[in-house]
């Protein structure tokens, strides 16, 4: 068995840029020998996913991505050939999310007893689209009646030290477009003109930084985030015939598309427009009170010496997708500030740390907390 170091060292490697995994799933089979395989291939993706019977218990799932962004310009090393330097390992990948990657790997790889189901899902397209990625693989699950009773999805969740968060849901996130149609015409003759800019301006206060709801102990309110405004030719003499403006809302459970719809006609009644809502995600959250929440708390305490802060803030993982099929879903992993960066990186005692918290869940994942 190698040590945690060797294994990070080993997945950094591998250059698995969205949608590629670079040669890293055929490592991974080969190092979980005596885990059953499925591979679920879709168009460019590759998903795999492993596991292991040992009892009629519940079915644990560690989730993650082998896939990363492009390294891009500005580092100090080689993106894929990690230097480890003062005890931080440097790579493309190092926090998101190979950190969590090995962590799982190596807990389950030194897992020896469960009362139930042990496994892990693997997908090289999380950084791109993800529509070929965890979402098939759960499709699948579904299918075969396999669904995972819980899942922890290690992504870097800690915000200043390494255990003091862990996410317990997700905003989901909606986007929309608004086009209002006026009339193009001479600056000089505004009369003759229909102009949206001017049509916009007096209502423009109430969509911009708008909140659909309150909020609740589990989510920030659900608010309008305007992303662009544009139209006309950027000419002086000529007002606009159109006027586009985009938005985002990262909503809680409290909001959803029809609530957004309702409110942008209701702001902009009188005006000629058309409106274009999308949602890639859709809100969870896992209760406090459940097992592995409960357990992953605990797993944290015990290894780190305090109790995590449960969080829902920041963007979409796939743990959206383990939600939306029921699966009761946490997050929890190394410190996230050098993501996507140039120079990425990630303390190797940080990665450490993670597997003996995954390993102390697994050991200990039936026992009564409080």
């Amino acid at each position: 068995m190698v040590k945690t170091e060797e294994l990070f060292l080993k997945l950094l490697r591998f250059v698995s840029v969205t949608p590629e995994d670079g040669g890293a799933f055929t490592f991974i089979k080969a190092y979980l020998n005596d885990f059953e395989v499925i591979e679920v291939n879709v168009e460019q993706t590759k998903n795999l996913f492993l596991y292991k019977r040992f009892g009629e218990g519940p079915h644990l799932c560690f989730a993650g991505h082998i896939d990363v962004v492009p390294p891009g310009h500005g580092w100090d090393s080689e993106p894929f050939e990690p230097l480890i330097k003062e005890g931080v390992v440097y790579a493309r990948g190092a926090q998101d999310m190979k950190s969590g990657v090995c962590a799982f790997l190596q807990a389950l790889k030194e897992a020896q007893n469960f009362q139930g189901t042990l496994s892990a899902l693997l997908t090289s397209d999380e950084e791109g689209d993800a529509k070929h990625g965890t979402i098939e693989v759960l499709k699948m699950l579904k299918e075969r009646s396999f669904l995972p009773d819980y899942a922890i999805v290690a992504e870097p969740t800690s915000e200043v030290i390494f255990g003091d968060a862990i996410k317990v849901g997700r905003r989901g996130s909606i986007n929309g477009v608004i086009e209002i149609l006026g009339k193009q015409g001479h600056a000089a003759y505004p009369e003759k003109a229909i102009n949206p800019v001017h049509q916009i301006a007096p209502v423009l206060g109430r969509l911009a930084g708008h909140l659909f709801d309150a909020g609740d102990a589990s989510f920030t309110p659900s608010q309008m985030v305007i992303t662009d405004i544009r139209g006309g030719m950027e000419v002086s003499n000529v007002t606009p015939g159109n006027l586009k403006i985009m938005f985002n809302v990262r909503n809680s459970t409290k909001t959803d598309m029809e609530k957004i719809r309702v409110y942008v006609e209701e702001v902009l009644t009188g005006m000629n427009f058309s409106l274009r809502l999308s949602e890639s995600a859709k809100p969870f959250v896992t209760s406090k009170d459940s097992l592995i929440v409960k357990a992953l708390s605990h797993a944290l305490l015990q290894v780190k010496g305090s109790t995590p802060k449960l969080s829902t803030a920041g963007g979409t993982s796939d743990a959206r997708f383990f939600g939306s099929f029921g699966v009761a879903t946490v997050e929890c992993g190394v410190v996230n500030d050098t993501i996507h960066a140039p120079n990425e990186c990630c303390p190797l005692n940080e990665v450490e740390s993670l597997v003996e918290v995954f390993k102390h869940v697994i050991a200990n994942f039936e026992k009564e907390y409080v």
